[in-house]
């Protein structure tokens, strides 16, 4: 008897009802090879003319054929009538460090800025059960903690946007026979098979021990599974956390009794809260701030200001950061604040601690440090307003981000 062949349409259809039903409109992140090309097909077909779909093509420009495979793509796209741009990676050479990291970090940049200029709310990957099986390999052989080895999200919001997988689950095999039955053709990327990258030789070495993506991937499952339920500890642990004038007060007891990695946790969520990061600080340099928090001592990471403050943890923007954040004409500063009410000739920049001798910072309830780095309203050199400090009747600020957002961050992935 036949077998039946995998139908992965299904599979993704069901993964995008569950994914992306909520989305207006998408776009898709479309190489040209044979999993971004049937991801591009079956979410056109999914989506039906009911929401907006657009395609774009990052052209890294490390090979000659590039262009070209850019231009194939446009005119599959404009043959199941979507729209279609190519994103040009302007680089010199990519011959210097670690050519694929700075590659995927430069497409997700360009993706996310097109997402935006085409108010797009999220972007499709084509990421499959073998790329995650991959990743797993990959970041176990760099050490990584839990959250690496959970591998990708199906989805995650990142860069002001949300990136969806929804083929995490389908094999990359499944899909060239289900294009291959369809009759639609894909492009062959030579630097798949060129075994100067990690991930070429992993792949390799799984086909030579046979080494089952699907089991691969059901681990990073679980191990997603173990994420989820330490995020939801860390949030436990910081229920009580108080939000104010862009500022996080934690309660200090509970974090001095949690297990170093929800401690670990929570200060990422704190300093991605913070400064706005999309990423979270090294992990070394979150392990060192752990160790001065725990011991008493007020520590500083990736500009964010941690200093135990009797029952409590403060975490602050640091002074010298916010004056590194320089002048900012617009309705934000710092990526930390909303600044209304600017006139002609007027800036925004940190306060810094000059003017804090003739200002009473102390009744605003910071601490030095944090009424340094508060925003304040400059002309010609002179303060004209400390809006955090005193009021002001034709300047305002307002953090960007308040108590949801953190809550948010404490179970990001």
């Amino acid at each position: 008897m036949c077998a039946v062949p995998v139908d992965p349409a299904a599979q993704i259809r069901a993964a995008l009802d569950r994914l992306a039903g909520d989305l207006p409109a998408f776009g898709v992140a479309v190489s040209g090879g044979g999993d971004s090309v049937a991801l591009m097909h079956i979410a056109a077909a999914w989506a039906s003319g009911r929401r907006q779909v657009s395609v774009a093509t990052v052209d890294h420009g490390l090979r000659p054929e590039s262009a070209e495979e850019a231009r194939q793509v446009a005119a599959a796209a404009a043959a199941l009538g979507l729209s279609h741009d190519r994103l040009v990676w302007l680089h010199e050479g990519g011959g210097s460090g670690n050519l694929m990291a700075n590659a995927r970090n430069a497409r997700l940049r360009l993706l996310s800025d097109w997402a935006h200029r085409n108010r797009l709310p999220a972007v499709l990957l084509g990421h499959t059960a073998d790329d995650q099986a991959e990743t797993l390999l990959m970041r176990l052989m760099r050490g990584a903690g839990i959250d690496g080895l959970a591998g990708m999200a199906e989805r995650r919001e990142a860069m002001g946007i949300s990136w969806v997988r929804p083929m995490l689950q389908v094999r990359r095999t499944d899909l060239r026979d289900w294009l291959t039955r369809q009759e639609i053709g894909w492009i062959d990327d030579p630097s798949n098979e060129n075994t100067d990258f990690d991930r070429v030789r992993l792949r390799q070495a799984m086909a030579t021990l046979d080494l089952a993506p699907d089991a691969l991937a059901l681990s990073a499952e679980n191990l997603r599974d173990a994420r989820e339920a330490l995020s939801h500890y860390t949030a436990e642990t910081a229920a009580q956390a108080i939000v104010r004038d862009g500022i996080l007060i934690l309660p200090f007891s509970p974090i001095r009794r949690a297990p170093p990695e929800i401690v670990r946790r929570l200060l990422i969520a704190g300093c991605r809260w913070i400064t706005g990061a999309d990423y979270p600080p090294r992990r070394a340099s979150v392990l060192h701030a752990m160790q001065a928090v725990l011991a008493g001592s007020r520590a500083t990471l990736d500009g964010t200001l941690v200093e135990p403050t009797g029952d409590n943890l403060r975490l602050s923007r640091e002074p010298a950061a916010a004056l590194r954040a320089g002048a900012g004409r617009g309705p934000v500063w710092d990526n930390r604040w909303k600044i209304t009410g600017l006139g002609p000739g007027e800036h925004v920049a940190a306060l810094g601690s000059a003017p804090l001798s003739r200002l009473d910072w102390r009744t605003a309830g910071l601490t030095r440090d944090e009424a340094a780095s508060s925003p304040a309203i400059w002309r010609d050199g002179e303060l004209v307003a400390a809006p955090l400090l005193e009021k002001s009747k034709s300047h305002h600020v307002a953090p960007l981000r308040d108590a949801t957002d953190f809550r948010s961050l404490l179970m990001a992935h």
